[in-house]
């Protein structure tokens, strides 16, 4: 990045004031802000210095905006030396801006770097005789139309070398100059013959859409496309408006609806079945899931579903019996073997030899 300072002291004007015209466009500027907030028309007040001082901007014009601003002056100053717009240093009466960057490198900028140069000298100087100065900078947003230079506020593209020469004499000599394209084409059209969109049928309404047909059919009154089923689809945008089914394709109109008792009852008939209501009044019916439709008993629990459990004896609780001993379902209490209260077992680890539920060996 360049360093940007002021000029030298020895060609600074001593003073700097807005004209009148000047101030009361900077009037125009500041009052576009809320109050408090006039700081934000720095760059156009700036902007505006510059053009009055012949492109670029003294010291005591910067000061000046700090004080029409209300603004630190080394807050304006950062604003002076970080924008590149901002010339700090006489320019000529055609201040030339050369694009450097790669579209316009290899479409010759490098010649048109060579002419300015010859006839101007090297960047930021000023002629003898006052007309021109040049830089080289980055890219003006002219790539279509390479190679280019910026010339004040206007644009010169589609440059050779004998092009820019003929525009600096013109420039000189005060002749009226067009900006734009210097070789004859309009904008940014194709250089040469037009090579893309020449299909005639891309403009009838035969390729891109239908819209031609659609308006001669709503003049003559037929049905259009906006009122088929194909538009609705495409248009659909939400529940409200549900896209058209296409049985053609696979899809089914309609779904079919579950047998529920609000289905039912839609349809007038009786919600609940009587023999769903003989099930429901079943006194032997618990809810609970059996092996199959005709068995009313439940399945016998396994006599190897249980492993030993801890027991507290001193709480009334009769210690489990060893794996393998749960009494079989529906056994009347009367018939079940005697159960152990665990006081022959020993917690696990307290012996190699002992094990949960058999009695130590003596």
């Amino acid at each position: 990045m360049a360093i940007r300072r002021l000029a030298p002291a020895e060609i600074q004007p001593a003073t700097f004031a807005f004209t009148e015209e000047n101030e009361r466009w900077l009037e125009k500027q500041v009052a576009k802000y809320p109050d408090g907030r006039q700081a934000s028309a720095v760059i156009p007040a700036l902007w505006q210095a510059q053009k009055q001082n012949g492109g670029w901007l003294p010291q005591k014009a910067i000061e000046a905006v700090a004080a029409r601003l209300g603004m630190p002056l080394i807050r304006v100053l950062e604003v002076a030396t970080f924008y590149t717009m901002f010339n700090l240093e006489p320019v000529g009466r055609y201040f030339i801006q050369l694009c450097g960057t790669v579209p316009c490198h290899v479409k010759g900028a490098l010649d048109l770097k060579q002419v300015l140069l010859d006839r101007v000298g090297d960047p930021h100087h000023v002629t003898t005789d006052g007309y021109f100065s040049w830089i080289e900078v980055e890219c003006l947003g002219a790539c279509c139309n390479a190679p280019m230079v910026q010339i004040n506020d206007d644009y010169f593209e589609d440059l050779t070398p004998d092009l820019l020469i003929k525009l600096l004499d013109d420039l000189k000599a005060g002749r009226e100059v067009k900006p734009g394209p210097q070789n004859g084409r309009v904008s940014s059209e194709p250089k040469d013959e037009v090579k893309t969109l020449t299909d005639p049928a891309l403009y009838d309404g035969s390729v891109v859409g239908s819209w031609r047909a659609r308006f001669k059919d709503e003049l003559s009154g037929a049905p259009s496309v906006a009122t088929t089923g194909e538009h609705q689809a495409a248009t659909a945008t939400g529940p409200g408006d549900p896209k058209a089914a296409k049985p053609d394709a696979g899809r089914p109109i309609e779904r079919p609806v579950a047998d529920t008792p609000a289905s039912r009852s839609a349809a007038g008939e009786t919600p609940v079945k009587p023999a769903d209501q003989a099930d429901a009044a079943r006194s032997d019916s618990t809810g609970a899931v059996y092996p199959g439709p005709e068995t009313s008993t439940r399945p016998q629990q396994s006599d190897k579903s249980y492993t030993v459990t801890p027991s507290k004896p001193e709480e009334g609780r009769v210690a489990a019996d060893a794996k393998g001993t749960t009494p079989v379902a529906g056994t009347p209490p009367s018939e079940t073997a005697d159960r152990r209260d665990g006081s022959d077992t020993k917690p696990v680890g307290s012996s190699p030899d002992v094990s949960p539920g058999v009695a130590p060996k003596e």
